[in-house]
């Protein structure tokens, strides 16, 4: 038996396995209880400096003013 079948049959049958079983866990990781404060904090991003720029609260500013006197 040459390589490429070996490898076909490996990747026919345990490797479609093993990557069914890990886009479930995906899912199930992704939609999970506890996740769903992570996922909304994620999707506030780009929305979160609507007002004034970023740098007004981060400690990057602070930094900067301390160093300018």
């Amino acid at each position: 038996m040459d390589t490429y079948s070996v490898m076909r049959e490996f990747a026919d049958s345990w490797m479609l396995l093993f990557l069914t079983l890990f886009f479930v866990g995906v899912i199930v990781w992704v939609l999970r209880p506890g996740s769903t404060k992570a996922h909304r904090d994620s999707a506030s991003i780009p929305f979160r400096h609507e007002d004034e720029p970023a740098g007004a609260e981060d400690d990057g500013a602070t930094c900067r003013k301390e160093a300018r006197t």
